[in-house]
């Protein structure tokens, strides 16, 4: 059978596959421990599952309009402005299953074949797949641990051509944990305003940031870049809400008018049961949010202390999200047992059978001298888990 030439680009989420065979050993007894969940290991906030009990009792099961439930976008524009400094209409607002299907419905409407994006290096796995689905190629602007993932000017307009058409940030960063500072989002927004290029910013882990670390929104920085801006967010992160699917784009009317015209053709309106739910997460003080967050500082601190203690390996600090992205890249050319450690697959290879211990590695987010660890797992986890790394480590000659 003939499939499309869009499927050629296809290929599967290493997270995801990480994850599945880590709980497949799971399923069949053995005692993994799994660093490659992109989620948080919190049950969400009772009050938010009242809230969808109440929108069930109601009968709100329903289709409702396919941009979301006015009142749902009026609250996110409240936020929009109380937390990020930015002013947008409810009909600049755009409610989707998830903040993956957000950036899928910005990329498709702005993004056609010839056109180039640029993603900073280390990425989400998902932005360049869905930039080629788009037909468009993504550009990789390169960062480094050095100066803690920042964007360097010289480095940025370096990739400017005429088909330069978009940009796409992400800040705290998945999967660095690395928080984009001023200077930055500064450079970035000079050089999208010089070049009349479109900045996606994907701010979905912004709840999500430590040590006084600033968040700032690149769409607050002029009118100007404003114009050019889309800002993705969502719930799944922040609310510890993957499963309801809640995600939202807020940008010029005119991008947005072609978001909803997609979204109705394809999947109509994100589940009307979790719009509620969202409604009273978006109504709500923070103190499930600020908990959670004390309980991923101090994972954070203590799974870089011990992955630090590990020779051969090296680890930043994150200053957001809840991952690590250390560099194993000091333990390529070591032998473990009849195996010659090459890449990163094979370290995840090693830690997983070896060390019962699922991380994932680092070339499909960009960098193969790295691997991800997340630290959305228990405290006994973790350290569990990082001392049979360690162990394992130790017999590499």
């Amino acid at each position: 059978m003939k499939l499309s030439k869009r499927t050629d680009v296809l290929k599967p989420s290493a997270t995801l596959a990480i994850t599945a065979k880590a709980k497949e050993l799971k399923a069949r007894g053995v005692d993994v421990v799994g660093f490659g969940a992109g989620e948080p290991d919190f049950d969400t906030p009772e009050f938010i599952k009242e809230a969808a009990n109440k929108a069930l009792k109601e009968g709100k099961t329903k289709y409702t309009p396919s941009s979301g439930i006015p009142e749902l976008k009026q609250a996110i524009c409240k936020k929009l402005l109380k937390d990020n400094g930015l002013e947008y209409k409810p009909e600049q607002v755009v409610v989707s299953c998830g903040a993956k299907h957000s950036l899928f419905n910005v990329i498709l409407v702005l993004f056609d074949y010839g056109d180039e994006v640029i993603i900073p290096l280390p990425y989400w796995v998902t932005y360049p797949a869905q930039v080629e689905i788009s037909g468009a190629t993504p550009v990789y602007l390169r960062t480094s641990a050095e100066n803690d993932f920042q964007i360097e000017e010289k480095e940025l307009r370096k990739l400017i051509t005429p088909k330069t058409r978009g940009i796409i940030l992400n800040s705290p960063c998945n999967p660095t944990g690395a928080v984009l500072n001023k200077t930055s989002l500064e450079i970035v927004a000079k050089v999208a305003c010089e070049n009349d290029i479109v900045v996606i910013s994907d701010e979905v882990y912004e709840k999500l940031i430590y040590d006084n670390e600033k968040h700032y929104s690149i769409g607050t920085f002029s009118e100007e870049i404003k114009r050019l801006t889309i800002t993705v967010n969502g719930l799944s992160k922040s609310h510890s809400m993957t499963g309801w699917r809640m995600g939202y784009a807020a940008g010029p009317l005119e991008i947005m008018k072609k978001v909803i015209e997609l979204q109705d053709q394809s999947t109509s309106n994100p589940n009307s049961i979790t719009q509620y739910a969202s409604l009273a997460a978006f109504s709500a003080p923070e103190d499930e949010v600020i908990k959670m967050r004390e309980a991923f500082d101090k994972r954070r601190k203590r799974i870089v202390e011990m992955l630090n203690s590990i020779d051969g390996i090296s680890c930043n600090m994150p200053k957001g999200a809840f991952y690590v992205f250390p560099d194993v890249s000091r333990l390529y050319g070591k032998r473990y047992k009849d195996k010659v450690i090459k890449n990163s697959y094979d370290i995840a290879e090693v830690f997983l059978t070896d060390a019962l211990s699922a991380v994932v590695p680092g070339e499909p987010f960009g960098d193969d001298n790295f691997i991800r660890l997340s630290y959305a797992l228990s405290m006994e986890q973790i350290e569990k888990g990082v001392s049979r790394i360690a162990e394992t480590v130790g017999k590499f000659v």
